[in-house]
C-alpha cells in the first residue's frame, strides 16, 4: 500500500574535493567551490502524430506566459520547450516548491488552453479534466534532472540549446553519467564555450539542455558532450541510432540538435 508518493529532492549548495595529499588522506574545501543556486529543474515529455510537428510548434509557441509567482516561497523561473522529430520536451527552471508550480501552471487558463489545443495530436490520449488521467499522464511525462552544472564563469551571451540521445536498450543511465563527467570537467575550463549544462534521464530518454555561447556548431565534440572528437567512440556505445552508429560527429550533432519552440525567463519580481 502506498500512502505518499512524494519524492525528496536535494540541491548542492556547496561542493567539496577529495584530494589526496603525499602521505596523508586530506579532505578539504575547492579553492573556489561552486554555489548552487537554489533551483529545481524538471523537464515533461511526450510524442505527437507524425506529419502534425508545424502546427504543434505553432500552438505552442504562440501561448501567453502564465503568471510566475506561485505563492511567497515559489516562482517559476524558466520554461523552455524543444522539438524533436515529433517529441516535445518542456524544461522548466524553479525557486521553491516543483509541485507547487506545476499545479500553478496547470490551473492557468493560458496553459489549459494551449494543453487542450495540443490534445487532438498526441499519440497518447489524455483527459485532463480526470484529475486520475492526468496525474499517469504527466507521471509518464516526467523526465527528471539528474545533473547539473554551472560554470564558474559567467556567460551573458550564452544562448540555451538542447540536444536528444536516445540511450541503448539499458544504458540510459551509462549514457547519462558520461555527459555528467564531461560536462563537469568542461564547468571548470574557462576556455569552454558550455556555461551551464542540466541532463535529464528517464530510462532510454537522455535530453541535455546547455547554455552555450558561439552556437552548438563552433565546437561540435563539447556541444555533444566530449572533451574532443577522438572521444566519440564512447559516447556512440551507449546511445542508439543512424547517427551514433556512422561516428561522424557533425552528423551525430545535426541529428541530436533539438529546434527552440519558445525561451521565457520571468521577471525578479514577477
Amino acid at each position: 500500500c502506498v500512502r505518499d508518493t512524494r519524492s525528496l529532492r536535494f540541491h548542492i549548495v556547496r561542493e567539496t574535493a577529495n584530494q589526496a595529499s603525499a602521505g596523508a588522506d586530506t579532505r578539504r574545501l575547492q579553492a573556489a567551490p561552486r554555489i548552487g543556486d537554489g533551483k529545481i529543474r524538471h523537464a515533461l515529455t511526450f510524442t505527437v502524430r507524425r506529419g502534425s510537428e508545424p502546427e504543434v510548434a505553432k500552438i505552442l509557441a504562440d501561448y501567453a506566459a502564465p503568471k510566475a509567482k506561485v505563492d511567497d516561497t515559489t516562482r517559476l523561473c524558466r520554461t523552455s520547450l524543444f522539438m524533436h522529430g515529433n517529441r516535445v520536451v518542456r524544461a522548466i527552471e524553479v525557486e521553491g516548491d516543483l509541485l507547487a508550480a506545476l499545479r500553478h501552471v496547470a490551473r492557468q487558463p493560458e496553459v489549459r488552453a494551449v494543453e487542450e489545443a495540443i490534445n487532438p495530436y498526441l499519440e497518447e490520449e489524455r483527459d485532463l479534466n480526470d484529475a486520475e488521467a492526468a496525474r499517469v499522464f504527466f507521471t509518464r511525462a516526467a523526465v527528471p534532472a539528474v545533473h547539473h552544472v554551472t560554470g564558474g564563469q559567467g556567460r551573458p551571451d550564452a544562448e540555451r540549446h538542447a540536444l536528444y540521445y536516445p540511450a541503448r536498450q539499458g544504458r540510459g543511465l551509462e549514457l547519462a553519467r558520461l555527459l555528467a563527467q564531461q560536462d563537469e570537467a568542461a564547468a571548470d575550463d574557462p576556455r569552454s564555450p558550455i556555461g551551464g549544462s542540466t541532463i535529464f534521464m528517464r530510462d532510454e530518454i537522455v535530453v541535455r539542455l546547455i547554455d552555450v555561447s558561439g552556437g552548438l556548431d563552433a565546437e561540435p565534440a563539447l556541444s555533444l558532450g566530449l572533451p574532443d572528437a577522438g572521444r566519440v567512440s564512447e559516447l556512440t556505445t551507449l546511445a542508439d541510432g543512424a547517427g551514433a552508429r556512422s561516428g561522424d560527429l557533425a552528423h551525430f550533432l545535426t541529428l541530436a540538435r533539438m529546434e527552440l519552440i519558445t525561451d521565457r525567463r520571468s521577471s525578479p519580481g514577477a
